[in-house]
């Protein structure tokens, strides 16, 4: 993981008040992450068109698109079963679950990948600037597949290790394989880990569907993903667009940025103190699925009045917050999910200071 810049408490641009704790909002450059950026997952079959329109709309933090349209193997759980090293996986009706060997589903997910990496040199390798891949966190990703007995991997800490080593292993192969076709992007992995509130609260069922998984204790949870976190390369964001996401806990495990629902955040004090720490704030501000949206403006307005409510100045707000729809965009029609990148665009430019 990537360090933050530390700030001196002698720079005159940071507040007196976080100046004293050594840390500004968005320690990061704002330019080194981009003013908005993607969730991950757009609609359609065409990974070349839908990385036309990604660089289209967010050229300054683009991110390679995720198209679970196309069926088995572009899910977030086969998509990210593909990075898997040494590891195989199969498609069963109740699921994905590990095999011994890799079959035909493994291979299409690892073929729908490799046309992903194709259309992003064919699209866009001139490309410079922060640029985001996603995959399922360890945690999604042991609650979503079944063991070869049938319960799921994350009851069992010698399969949730394994899992983990292995996502890092092959995360850090595919940042590789991204630099080399796009030389001047600087890789932003981010961990998509929605099953995560499910996992803390008991609240996952077995594969029966009849009872409920025990919870994973807070500590537990936090050290094994901060142990992937830690070991990858460049900076890492972990998101979670649900209700509950335990942004406290991805900032303790070291994530470089938490992404997230604006409209779902209750917990001000730990968003608060993540934008203390340095962690860049990933805040999704439009619907993930086809809606009214308001201005630009109006969007930016709210933004700014939830950044006072926090108590910073508005600012810095640009330098520590990067706007985002509020989920994948998969469920959406193709022209809303072009008009909701387009908006998150034109909302952060009113965010700079005047």
């Amino acid at each position: 993981m990537a360090p933050l810049d530390p700030v001196s408490p002698a720079d005159p641009d940071v507040p007196a008040d976080l100046a004293a704790a050594g840390t500004a909002p968005g320690a990061e450059p704002a330019g080194r992450w981009g003013a908005a950026t993607g969730v991950g997952s757009l609609p359609g079959a065409d990974p070349a068109e839908a990385m036309r329109v990604v660089t289209g709309e967010l050229p300054d933090f683009a991110h390679l698109p995720e198209l679970p349209g196309r069926g088995a193997g572009a899910d977030l759980l086969g998509r990210s079963a593909a990075l898997l090293v040494d590891l195989a996986v199969e498609l069963t009706p109740a699921g994905w679950r590990l095999v011994p060997r890799a079959g035909v589903d493994l291979r299409r997910a690892q073929e729908f990948l490799a046309r992903d990496l194709d259309a992003l040199h064919d699209v866009a390798e001139g490309y410079s600037g922060p640029f985001k891949v996603q995959a399922a966190g360890p945690w999604t990703l042991a609650a979503g597949l079944e063991r070869t007995r049938g319960d799921r991997a994350v009851v069992d800490p010698g399969a949730r290790r394994d899992l983990a080593q292995s996502l890092t292993e092959g995360l850090a192969a595919h940042v590789a394989a991204v630099t080399a076709r796009v030389p001047g992007a600087r890789v932003v992995v981010q961990l998509d880990e929605p099953s995560l509130p499910a996992v803390l609260q008991g609240a996952l069922p077995t594969a029966s569907g009849f009872g409920k998984l025990a919870a994973v204790e807070e500590p537990v949870v936090q050290q094994e993903l901060a142990a992937v976190v830690g070991a990858l390369p460049g900076p890492v964001v972990v998101h979670c667009c649900g209700n509950r996401a335990p942004l406290e806990l991805f900032g303790a495990a070291g994530a470089d940025g938490v992404s997230f629902d604006l409209g779902l955040v209750q917990d001000l004090d730990a968003l608060g103190a993540a934008v203390e720490a340095g962690t860049r704030l990933l805040a999704g501000v439009v619907p993930g699925t086809d809606a009214p949206l308001p201005a630009p403006r109006a969007t930016a307005s709210r933004v700014r009045a939830w950044w006072r409510e926090l108590g910073f100045a508005a600012d810095v707000l640009h330098e520590a917050v990067t706007l985002t729809p509020s989920c994948g965009l998969a469920g959406a029609t193709p022209g809303y999910a072009r008009a909701a990148m387009t908006h998150v665009r034109e909302a952060a430019r009113y965010l700079l200071p005047e």
